[in-house]
């Protein structure tokens, strides 16, 4: 199968050079990989730069956007600006962050995921992060959930979901709305992705009120958002981010934001969130 790969990067100088080194020894290398060097200020282009000498399937794209990290817009944009000088001659396309390290049979077992399900319309591994000099999970890993930092659609899949929504919480609205279409969401366990940089680290204090609104966003209704803000603030251990995503909820609702779903996605989006809260509860 043929992977494209999109990698946005802002000030990942530390970073990228693992991560395109891990591309670079995989058993099955990728076709193209775009790392979009968004507005950094470190040496992210001279990194990126000695690697695509290197290897021809590795290009570079430097855009200028906003200083400001936001969940969602910012690297959906960035991403979109990578995706855009590619052609479409992919079978899986991939949004990676600048700050993994992959083991050498990623892709190879990914694909072999795809070609065995034609029905699979996701898949991923798992994110770990080094936790005094040991590898462990990350917390906000499930087996149900795709991490942002990880994503690869099969094509057909990516265009009907209608690609990535440029908003916080595209990470799950992808997701929700490729059940809706009937598509299948795999996460291998054996595939342990080292995750560098842990979740959020970077995101500035106007973050914190878009998960609420990415969950008005996306139709969840005030009683499963509720829900899944105190258990989000209670796995990142602050129950002041309960407070902060009630009322980035509660702000968008009063604003009338723009949804990203339809009122039928939406009805089937919280049917699926109420099976998943009775699922764990019992």
């Amino acid at each position: 199968m043929n992977f494209y790969i999109v990698i946005p990067a802002h000030n990942e100088a530390s970073f990228i050079g693992k991560t395109l080194q891990s591309l670079a020894n995989q058993t099955l290398l990728p076709k193209q990989v775009v790392v979009v060097n968004d507005n950094s200020t470190d040496d992210t282009q001279d990194k990126v730069e000695s690697f695509a000498s290197k290897h021809d399937w590795i290009t570079l794209l430097n855009i200028t956007s906003s200083d400001s990290h936001l969940p969602g817009s910012k690297i959906i944009n960035a991403f979109y600006k990578g995706f855009e000088t590619l052609d479409d001659n992919y079978d899986v396309i991939c949004k990676f962050d600048a700050d993994l390290i992959f083991p050498k049979n990623y892709l190879e077992t990914i694909s072999s995921h795809f070609e065995k399900n034609k029905r699979l319309g996701m898949a991923s591994g798992f994110c770990y992060i080094e936790n005094n000099g040991e590898w462990v999970l990350e917390n906000l890993t499930r087996k149900d959930h795709i991490r942002g930092a990880l994503k690869a659609y099969r094509k057909a899949c990516f265009l009907e979901i209608g690609k990535l929504k440029p908003s916080m919480g595209w990470d799950t609205v992808d997701e929700l709305l490729a059940k809706y279409y009937g598509w299948s969401i795999f996460t291998d366990e054996s595939l342990h992705v080292k995750h560098l940089k842990p979740t959020g680290v970077s995101y500035n204090k106007t973050a914190k009120y878009l998960q609420g609104e990415a969950m008005y966003k996306m139709r969840y209704g005030f009683v499963i958002t509720f829900i899944s803000a105190l258990k989000l603030a209670y796995k990142k251990r602050s129950l002041l981010l309960f407070k902060d995503y009630m009322s980035g909820y509660l702000r968008a609702q009063k604003n009338k934001v723009e949804q990203l779903v339809t009122k039928k996605q939406g009805q089937f989006i919280r049917k699926i969130r109420w099976q998943g809260i009775k699922k764990r509860v019992m």
